[in-house]
Formats: C-alpha cells, structure tokens, sequence
C-alpha cells in the first residue's frame, strides 16, 4: 500500500483556505504532529491531526489579538469561574474559521468522514451545569462582540463524573477526558505560578520603617496555565481561557525513592495534584470542604497573579488597575479573590491599606445565581484561619470597617449591623462569601428579573437597602452560534433562507420571522425540520443508550440538574397517574396524546435523596416501557450522563420545555431559552427567566402553572401540610400509593418509600401543592398539541421572539451597566 505523505515545506504563516491547503495542512499535521501515516493512522491520530490543522487557521487572529492587545492596553473582563461547560470544540473552531465545506471535502478526498473523526472527539466536562454552560456562552459572546476578555477557571483532570446506570441506579465513574489527548489546549509550564497554603502571619519592619505584617505559608503548589482559544464569530477577536492545573513545587524525592519508600516518594505531587484533580468534591467531609476552599483559592491565586505580573505590561502603575481590568465573580466560588488582590497590594507592593481598599472595590463586580440559602457559600473561620491565614485577618479588618461604617449610619440598630456582618457568628463563627463579595463589588446582579428583585428584597435586602444604586440584573441568555447554528443546522438554514444570515450576531433580527408564523407553507417546513431532529434523536439514544423511541409522539423533555426544587417528582408524578387511569380503564389509551418523556439529569454524589429520584424514574420507565398494553404511546427516555454534546441533538427535538421549579427557586435557568429558541413550547411556573419568557411569547404561547412566590411564602408561613394534598386530590393519591405499593419495584414497597414519606411529610418544594395545577396545564397541552397548524404557529413565534434570550444581550447590559467596556476588533 502506497504512503501518503505531506510535502516538507514549512507551514506558512497565512493558512490557505482552499481544500488544497486544508488537506496539504493535514497530511503533513498528521506526519510530522502525530508522527503516522495515513494509511496506519487511528481514528484519533486522525481526529487530532485535523483539530489541530484547524486550530493553526484561528491563531493568526488570536496572536493578532494578542498583539493588539497588549498594545492598545484596553480594559478587558477578566471573567473568574469555577466552571467552563464548553462542550465540543471543533464544531465551534470550524464555525469561527469557516472551514466546514473544506474540511469536509478535504478530508472526504483522502477517504475520511468528517463526523466519525467529530465523535472521536471527547467533551470537557468542567462544569455541573448551567453556571458553567452560562460561562461559555459569556466568553463565545465577549470574543464574538470583539470585546479584550480572559476567562479564568480550573483545569480538572477529571470533570464532572461520567453517570452510568445500573439496575436503574445513578453510579459515578471518573470523567477522564484527557485520556486521549487535547489538541485545543496550550500549556505553558514556563509561565506557572506559586501559590501557598497554610503556615502563619508575621509582623516585621520594613526597609522605610513601618511595622508590617505578612504571610510565610506553611506549602505551597504550582499554578501551570493551559491556554484554550476562544474565537469570535465571523472573523471577530480570538480571546484566551486560561485553566490553572495544580502541580507539586518539589514532585520527586529521589533519596526515598531509592530507598524503597515509593509512595513517599511522589507523596507531595499527588497531594498538590489533588486540588485540580476533580470538578467539585464531595464535601460532606471536612477533607472534602478544605479540598474545595483550596480549589477556590488556588485558582485565583493563580489568576490575580498571573494578570497582575504577567498580562499587564512591566511597571504598569496600580493605582490605575480599574481602568485596565474588571474582575467578574462568577457565584460565591471565586469571592477569596477579594482579599487576595489586598493581600497583593497590601504585603507584596506595600501599599497602605485604604488606597488598596479603594482600588479593589473598583475591580470587581459580582454575580449572585441562587436564591437557594445553602447554595451561598459559608466558611468556617477555623478552616480559613487554618488555610489562608492572612487572608481571614483581611476580611475581619474589611468587616470592623464595614460594621463602622454602618454603625454611623444606623446608631440604633444594632440587629441590622449583625445582620451585616460578614462574620456569622451561629451555629459557628464562618465567613459568608456572598456579603463578602457585595461589600467589595462595584455591582451586584441577579440573573433574570424576578431573580434580582428577590435578591434585593429577601436574600440581600439589608445591603440593597444600604447600597440601592450597587444592584442591578442582567437577565442570562444563551449562544446561538452553539445553540442554534450548529446545533439545529436545518432550523438554521431554514430561519437564514427566511431573514438572511445577520440573526447568528443580531438575534433580534429572529424578529423578522413573526409573520411567518401565519404562513402555512412556512409551517409545514418547520414541522420538517422538527421531525427530522427527532428522528436524528432517536438514532442518538438507540445507538448511544439502546432507548427506543417513537418520532412520531410528542417529545416533553426535561432536562436539568436533579434537585428537589427543580421538581422532577412532579413530572414524575403526572406520568405515573397518566400511567395509572390508562391501566385501570379510567381514561382511553386511544384518547392519550402519544408522548415521549425525555429526562436527562445528574445527582450530586453525596445527595441521596435525589439519587432515589433518578432510580424511580428509570423504574417507572421500565415498566411503563416495557408494558405492549401502551403500544408505545408511552415512553420515558432516560439517558445516561447528559452532557452538552447529548443537549445539542435533544433539545432540537423537543415539543414541550417542562421549566416547573417552585416559583422563587430557580434564579434564571438558560435551558429555557435554548427550548424556547429551537421552536419548543414551555410549561412551567413563573420563575426565573421563565417570567420573561412568558411575557414575550405572549400568555396564549405558555402554559402557566402553579403558585406564584407571594402564594408560596404565604403558604409557608402558614404551615404547609402536604398530606393534607394528598388526602384530598384522587388522582394524585393513586399516584403516590401506586408507587408506595411495590408496583415500580417488583413489589419491594421498602425501596421508594423514602421518596414517598419525603413528598407526604416534608415535601421542602411543595410538589404535592401544584399537582392539580400542572396535571390541568397539561391538559391544555395535549389540546393545543391536537391542533398541529396552531402548535406549529405558536412554535413559530416563540422562536421570532426569543432574541432578547441571546448571550450577546447580555453581554451589552454587562458591558453598559457594569464592566463599562468597549470593543478592539482585532486589527483596528
């Protein structure tokens, strides 16, 4: 079999977009980068030989930027996350270098087909959901809108942990998606950071006489940069993520090592590697809860320090440190950044400690995505004192001030003041990181309306009062260059064919697409691509999980993280009575809407009661399932280990969006919108961004539901006796006791009855008290889904008004309210 082999020439600087040149580019990647031929190369070989072709086509724009950057010193987001969902890369880099058409041609005329060497590619699971999805669609948009952006976060060696079923259980296997390589990452060993831990404070005089304190940590790690380009849409900026992955100062002892004690002997690099070992561990130990502070700490460490010595240019003056960066605190995760920059300005560069406290208090803004009281991070002083040291002594001397001040303000209120504090003192003394980070921030935002009025009149209503003009909101949004362009090509096709292309970065131009909604042959194209991405879906699950579904039903899809406030139990429940009348004859399976109930959904290791849950759905799919009685008119699909990749073929196919959180819960959700955007219609109750939703679609394009938050809090404070729902409701009853029966567990009445005796007795997110309410919501749906020119047209106009939802909006109110930032394109 003859070679083939690339030509030997160097690469040359400018790529050259022609087949040609892609295929010309491969071979001599595939040769010379993977050291194979063609002829013996894997499918990976393959797969890393031509992500790492198309990657060199983005890099002229990335060192470009760069460049231009570090020229112009424009004022960049530094946008501090613990999580980054980034889902797929080469679909994204082909999109930004448009290069689909040439490398698939190109590769075709070597006899490769681009999407098998698309599924070789491995997802980077650094992130548990939509605070990580949210911070990709942030950094897409930023370099999409050519705005100077860094993305700070964690390199874990394994992300999120790959769920698996077994028996219909959740089970945890280690997520190891470097197994096989990376090609999009850059690492820079060279450029690490030192980062300590632990040890004490001391006080000392310095070279011009004053007493001062500082840190000798008692170990310390290294902070190596792994560099990931971000590039824009059509041609904008290619800004960088930068991932710190944590590495042992002194990894080998060889004197032990030759003695024998091999364990000993790498026992400080397996300690160090342990901080970026895995995205969030259990922290239901106190090992597990300093493993977390330390992943926190570390990280912005690493990232203030990096920005400070290595990005801003040498003898750059401080004091003017504002005009150049604004730190973005992605949730509570990131907060120990606020006293890291003071320790920096304070101990390293000798500043006095009220200059310090004025620059800092203009570099950061803060984001709060919760509503939910244990979801607002808490540190226990002794864990902190014990850690960072230095940094406790800052934050109490940043509260002492603080209290003062409010102490002037409220000479009589003493209970507001403690209230305040950022210093709890029950059930024990501990930091709370949010009152931390709005004491620090220039702004604090909520994430959808309703969000941001909760968080100034319930969570933070105290400091909303103090600071009124300090909160603002931001409603989230989502990319539709993922979401949309690649992820729902046909829909994508078919919008551009209608509007033109200039929707992908002006997603109000969707707009545009109202009156077509009353066009009939309009119509019956969309419901074409609808039908085609549900067939697309049910190849997906057939190979993926062996699930078989039926694309002729209706697709109701539910997808989120399993929590009890996202209230998964009351889909659960609504399914098992339809279950229950059809086989007892109270209603007709002729009369059934056929549906498909698609759930995707991760429990939190340690979070028992949700990992019961998820075993109940699965029992309830599999009888259901496998019962000839239904013919298929009932299905649950419930696959394993939902991820971005999974979300991109299923969502495309829904129907029905099932958004149904307990109003005042969810603080914005972005899985709506991407629903609402690929044409499927949403029930839920008015929460989160669902308010807004619902106002722009119109009520008669929403399926409302359930208790509004003022009936929820009334119903609280007056005692909520779930029982009492139960007692009283016939359909909802049978539900419950068909599951309490053994029905769902081969008669085993003892394996759900800790789900039942939750919702019967405690019942935190009142699922039982909307029953009725959603079961009738849903009634509505099957009448609307029987009316297809209607559900087709009511499809239609919630993607024509779904606009405001899209990533680069609220980058802009970011940009206007916040950061106060301005475009670089690069080049100009």
């Amino acid at each position: 079999m003859a070679l083939v082999t690339a030509d030997t020439t160097p690469p040359i600087a400018t790529r050259e977009h022609t087949v040609d040149g892609f295929t010309r580019e491969f071979l001599r990647e595939l040769n010379f980068g993977q050291g194979v031929d063609l002829t013996r190369a894997s499918v990976n070989d393959k797969y890393l030989a031509m992500a790492r072709t198309v990657r060199h086509y983005l890099m002229t724009r990335w060192i470009e930027t760069l460049r231009r950057q570090a020229e112009l010193q424009a004022k960049s987001v530094a946008y501090l996350s613990a999580e980054f969902l980034l889902g797929r890369q080469l679909d994204n880099a082909l999109l930004a270098s448009d290069l689909q058409d040439i490398v698939r041609e190109g590769l075709a005329n070597l006899g490769i087909d681009l999407d098998e060497l698309r599924e070789a590619e491995v997802e980077p699971g650094l992130g548990n959901g939509g605070l990580g999805r949210l911070a990709a669609c942030f950094i897409d948009s930023l370099a999409t809108m050519n705005v100077p952006s860094i993305g700070y976060g964690i390199r874990y060696e394994y992300g999120i942990f790959q769920q698996t079923f077994v028996d219909g259980r959740q089970v945890e296997k280690p997520d190891d998606w470097l197994r096989l390589g990376s090609p999009w990452e850059f690492p820079h060993p060279e450029a690490a950071v030192t980062v300590g831990f632990g040890g004490h404070v001391e006080q000392y005089q310095a070279d011009d006489g004053v007493v001062r304190r500082r840190w000798v940590p008692g170990w310390s790690v290294l902070g190596v940069p792994y560099n990931y380009m971000v590039p824009g849409y059509a041609k904008g900026r290619v800004n960088t993520l930068r991932l710190w992955s944590a590495r042992a100062t002194h990894a080998f002892d060889l004197q032990i090592f030759n003695s024998g004690d091999y364990a000993e002997a790498v026992r400080a690099q397996t300690f160090a590697e342990n901080i970026s070992k895995v995205l969030y561990p259990e922290d239901s130990t106190p090992q597990g809860k300093e493993l977390r502070l330390q992943q926190q700490y570390f990280f912005v460490a690493c990232s203030i320090k990096d920005f400070v010595d290595q990005v801003l240019p040498e003898g750059y003056d401080l004091h003017r440190l504002p005009e150049r960066i604004v730190f973005q605190l992605n949730d509570t995760h990131p907060v120990i950044a606020v006293p890291e920059l003071m320790r920096v300005l304070v101990d390293e560069k000798g500043w006095e400690w009220d200059e310090a406290w004025a620059v800092t208090k203009q570099c950061f803004a803060y984001t709060c995505h919760t509503l939910l009281p244990e979801a607002l991070e808490v540190w226990p002083v002794e864990l902190l004192g014990r850690l960072l040291p230095r940094h406790l002594e800052i934050i109490y001397r940043i509260n002492d001030e603080f209290l003062a001040e409010l102490r002037e303000t409220y000479p009589n209120d003493e209970l507001r003041v403690r209230r305040m504090s950022i210093i709890a003192e029950y059930p024990v003394r501990a930091v709370r990181m949010a009152y931390l980070a709005t004491v620090a921030a220039t702004k604090v935002n909520g994430v959808a309306e309703l969000h941001s009025q909760l968080l100034r009149d319930k969570v933070l209503d105290d400091f909303a009062g103090y600071w009124p003009d300090k909160f603002t909101n931001v409603t989230n949004g989502v990319t539709p260059r993922r979401f949309v362009k690649l992820s729902n090509p046909g829909l994508s096709d078919l919008v551009t064919e209608a509007i033109g292309d200039g929707w992908v970065t002006d997603l109000d131009q969707l707009s545009g697409l109202e009156p077509l909604a009353d066009d009939a042959e309009f119509r019956r194209r969309f419901r074409e691509v609808k039908q085609a991405n549900k067939r697309r879906i049910t190849d997906v699950l057939a190979a993926r999980d062996g699930i078989e579904v039926h694309p002729d039903t209706m697709f109701d899809v539910m997808v989120k993280r399993l929590h009890e406030y996202k209230r998964q139990t009351l889909k659960l429940l609504h399914i098992v009575s339809l279950y229950e009348k059809v086989t007892t004859g109270k209603i007709r399976l002729e009369d059934v809407t056929p549906r498909t109930f698609a759930f995707g959904a991760k429990a939190a290791p340690g979070y028992v009661l949700a990992k019961q849950i998820i075993h109940l759905i699965n029992a309830v799919g599999s009888t259901i399932n496998s019962d000839p009685a239904l013919e298929g008119r009932l299905t649950v699909a419930f696959p394993a280990n939902y991820n971005v990749t999974l979300a991109e073929t299923l969502i495309p196919a829904a129907d029905l969006s099932e958004q149904i959180s307990l109003a005042g819960k969810e603080a914005s959700g972005t899985g709506n919108m991407k629903f609402m955007l690929n044409g499927a219609l949403t029930i839920g109750t008015d929460d989160g961004a669902n308010v807004e939703i619902r106002r722009l679609v119109g009520d008669e394009n929403f399926f409302l539901f359930g208790l509004t938050e003022p009936q929820v809090a009334e119903l609280v404070d007056r005692g909520y006796h779930p029982s009492a729902y139960y007692e009283t409701n016939e359909d909802l009853r049978h539900a419950l006791d068909l599951i309490a029966s053994g029905a769902f567990s081969g008669g085993d009445r003892a394996v759900f009855e800790p789900v039942v005796s939750n919702l019967l007795n405690e019942d935190r997110f009142l699922a039982l008290a909307d029953f009725q309410a959603y079961v009738d919501a849903q009634a509505r749906v099957d009448e609307a889904y029987a009316d297809t020119e209607d559900w087709t047209r009511r499809a239609v106009l919630n993607v024509a008004r779904g606009g405001f939802f899209s990533s680069d909006r609220s980058m802009r109110d970011y940009i206007d309210g916040i950061w106060h930032t301005h475009p670089v394109p690069p080049g100009s």
